[in-house]
């Protein structure tokens, strides 16, 4: 038997390759199968589950069964891309719009077509012969001469009835289910439609005698089967391109889970390794990360040296250093050396879990210029049927003899031209496909209101440490005024900062434990963000932080005010240690501006925006940093409440403030500013209260978000645009009212051509976002 690639003879001594997921397989792996006299090899005892339930699908991929997607796994909820507040726990048509549910997360489990996408293309393909035909017929039957033109009209019925009852069922479904729920739609106008041309024409074939003679034509009573069979034909491939273009939308997402690595090599406490599924990876475990690998999990490296692609995640495309002791992120690749990690976060607690359920949320949002849409759609329907009654009864009794007969063309037109999708689909698919733009350069977006709201930012107020700084910051020296040794100033700021989540408190920490101090256990701790941590330590009350901190505490600084200013001035963050209200000294932490920040201020003034320093470290420390990089305004030794104020004050003076922080403390400001920026770097607490957030923790990351929410927001317009003109333009035209001016009417088969293409075209016009 012979086969591709993806399988190799049990005899052959090459690696085999394991059919479902493509890894390199050895030939001693001990997964493995048969079927029809060839062993395929695969990389875990879940792949092979896979393979053998269908060998067929993986073997032959392209066969027609396998085109479908497979039923989604219990539990899915399905919602609508127009309306996202519809959810349900099974597939079917949106009660709102009609349009079909799809899964709100997409898995890469479900590879296949879209199932309603193969019906459809199953319906248009099987019936297209018959439209063809009916439409021959129609145009050049009496020319042609074929039969009598009583039987051709009984002929046309016949081969249009499976177009309209069959292939058109699905949209009849719709329409009927749009009025049951009382909430008209597309499908309430295209079933009107087709219902009436076709109708009509039955009864017209059936009892010709009740017509008056002005409807007879060409020797037989105008029938119309040929519009409804086009429209129903025409209706299924717009459909089908719609469906093709959707799901597109979603590849973002299906991008990003498709980052993480199948399996993870664990290391078992005896030293031996084997290949285990990601799903059997648990927290603590130890794993080897081999160079050209992917990280599996996120962890912690406790043994090796390596540098680490994570441009994938942050869109950085230069590779970063990993020591023992760095953090590392799953579905990031090891480049060069070998790695040994501790697992830390499994499953969806991952970074990468994290950002795919942060997007998926943010691309199932309403932005806030869908409320206009949302408000025409209320009454669109309801307008255009009034419309079309109104273009009926007008041709037929002003018309003259053709009158009725142009009063129902004209009326089937209107009601098909008009295309409420186009309005519904004009800002949740540029969200869609904008915010898995974003996701792929490190830039998360919590919903669609964030991505419209950016743009408008004039004002940006950052934060100093870990936003313009590394984050990292590194402990520089201690000094004493008390008849105590600078390792004990040092040993003691570091027991009271054990508390802390701070990065200067974890600078100072772990300085003292590289030196050897045996830290005292903290008790009653206590972290007034912003100004410093107040704890028992010793069975004696100490106090770490800066000059606020010490005024509250009644502690007189002065005596080390020079050497403090000083070391400010170099760009030391500066905090001073109390015990028992008595000063004992102060630690220097220094926290290097990271390389990237220079150039993410530049391109934020050039964008015209007004950049904002507000951190709890002292001013002068806070200035220096300020001068270097040409920061617009300072504020230091600012508390949370301060940064609170700050931005309610810039809001009052007009401005549109965003605000860009990574700890527990920044996270009220966060909260309350236009938009909220959170670095993935910082706090969970920072990152929930924020609109935005930075993998990287990159302040460029700020000017990438600026650009796409520009983008997006450009091409919302730009589809909302093309709905309302298309829809203002089409539905007039089709009534006839530009009739007695240019002769123009609009065929109910050019109708459909045109209602089809305008969700295309929406569509079609979001997907630019993704270059």
């Amino acid at each position: 038997m012979s086969h591709d690639h993806s399988a190799h003879r049990a005899s052959e001594p090459a690696t085999l390759k394991d059919p479902v997921c493509g890894m390199t397989v050895k030939p001693e792996s001990p997964h493995r199968a048969e079927v029809g006299g060839t062993t395929y090899g695969f990389c875990s005892a879940g792949c092979r589950a896979k393979f053998v339930a269908d060998p067929q699908k993986y073997l032959n991929p392209n066969r027609e069964a396998s085109r479908a997607a497979p039923p989604a796994p219990p539990g899915t909820i399905y919602t609508c891309p127009m309306d996202p507040e519809i959810r349900q726990d099974h597939p079917g048509t949106c009660p709102k719009c009609g349009m079909a549910l799809e899964p709100l997360m997409p898995s890469l489990e479900d590879e296949g077509e879209n199932p309603e996408l193969v019906d459809f293309r199953r319906r248009f393909w099987w019936t297209l012969p018959l439209t063809i035909a009916v439409v021959v017929l129609a145009m050049f039957g009496h020319r042609l001469g074929l039969m009598d033109i009583r039987a051709q009209t009984w002929v046309e019925l016949v081969l249009s009835a499976p177009i309209v009852l069959w292939a058109g069922a699905p949209f009849f479904v719709r329409g009927v289910q749009s009025i049951v729920n009382r909430s008209p739609n597309m499908w309430t106008l295209i079933g009107l439609g087709t219902s009436a041309a076709f109708l009509y024409s039955v009864v017209a074939t059936v009892a010709p005698q009740i017509f008056p003679e002005s409807f007879v034509e060409h020797g037989r009573v105008g029938v119309y089967y040929e519009a409804a069979a086009v429209i129903i034909s025409l209706t299924l491939l717009g459909q089908i391109l719609e469906l093709r273009a959707r799901s597109q939308t979603s590849a973002a997402i299906k991008a990003l889970l498709g980052l993480a690595p199948k399996t993870a090599r664990r290391i078992a406490p005896d030293g031996t390794e084997e290949d285990i599924p990601l799903a059997h990876v648990h927290v603590g475990d130890t794993l080897r990360v081999r160079p050209g690998e992917k990280v599996p999990v996120d962890g912690v490296v406790v043994e090796g040296t390596s540098s680490i692609d994570e441009s994938m995640l942050t869109g950085e495309p230069v590779p970063v250093t990993k020591r023992p002791g760095d953090k590392v992120i799953g579905a990031t690749m090891n480049t060069s050396g070998s790695l040994v990690i501790r697992s830390e976060h499994v499953g969806s607690e991952t970074v990468l879990a994290q950002i795919v359920q942060m997007v998926a949320e943010a691309q199932r949002s309403k932005a806030p210029m869908q409320r206009l849409a949302d408000r025409v759609s209320g009454y669109f329907v309801v307008t255009v049927v009034t419309v079309a009654i109104v273009s009926f009864f007008a041709w037929g009794l002003l018309g003259g003899e053709q009158g009725w007969k142009f009063g129902l063309i004209n009326a089937v037109a209107v009601l098909i031209i008009a295309c409420p999708c186009a309005l519904g689909l004009a800002t949740p698919m540029s969200i869609m496909v904008g915010t898995g733009r974003a996701a792929a350069q490190g830039v998360l977006f919590k919903d669609a209101a964030a991505v419209e709201n950016f743009r408008r930012v004039d004002t940006m107020i950052v934060d100093k440490t870990g936003t313009l700084t590394e984050g990292r910051p590194a402990f520089d020296k201690a000094i004493s005024v008390a008849e105590i040794s600078e390792a004990e100033v040092l040993r003691i700021a570091a027991s009271v900062d054990q508390g802390s989540e701070h990065p200067l408190a974890m600078a100072i920490v772990a300085a003292a434990r590289e030196r050897g101090l045996a830290l005292s256990r903290v008790e009653h701790f206590e972290s007034s963000s912003g100004i410093g941590v107040r704890g028992v330590v010793d069975q004696r009350r100490v106090a770490l932080g800066n000059t606020a901190l010490m005024k509250e505490e009644g502690v007189d600084v002065d005596v080390l005010s020079e050497e403090a200013e000083t070391l400010r001035r170099e760009g030391a963050s500066v905090m001073f240690l109390a015990r028992d209200k008595q000063l004992l000294g102060l630690l220097a932490v220094s926290d290097p501006i990271k390389a990237s920040t220079p150039e993410a201020v530049d391109a934020l003034h050039r964008a015209g925006i007004r950049i904002v320093m507000a951190t709890g470290d002292g001013e002068t420390t806070a200035r220096s940093v300020a001068r270097r990089l040409g920061i617009d305004e300072v504020h230091g030794e600012v508390t949370p409440a301060d940064k609170l104020q700050l931005v309610e004050r810039l809001q009052r003076e007009g401005r549109v403030v965003g605000m860009a922080g990574d700890g527990i403390n920044d996270a009220p400001a966060l909260a309350k500013a236009d938009v909220g920026i959170a670095m993935g770097t910082g706090t969970d607490v920072a990152m929930s209260s924020a609109q935005v957030t930075l993998v990287k923790g990159d302040l460029r990351g700020i000017a990438r978000a600026r650009a796409i929410s520009l983008a997006t927001v450009k091409n919302m317009r730009q589809n909302l645009a093309f709905a309302f003109v298309y829809n203002a333009l089409g539905v007039p035209i089709a009534a006839g009212l530009l009739y007695p001016f240019t002769g123009w009417l609009l065929s109910p088969m050019i109708a459909a051509v045109a209602m089809s293409m305008s969700s295309v075209s929406v569509i079609t016009n979001a997907l630019r976002l993704k270059a």
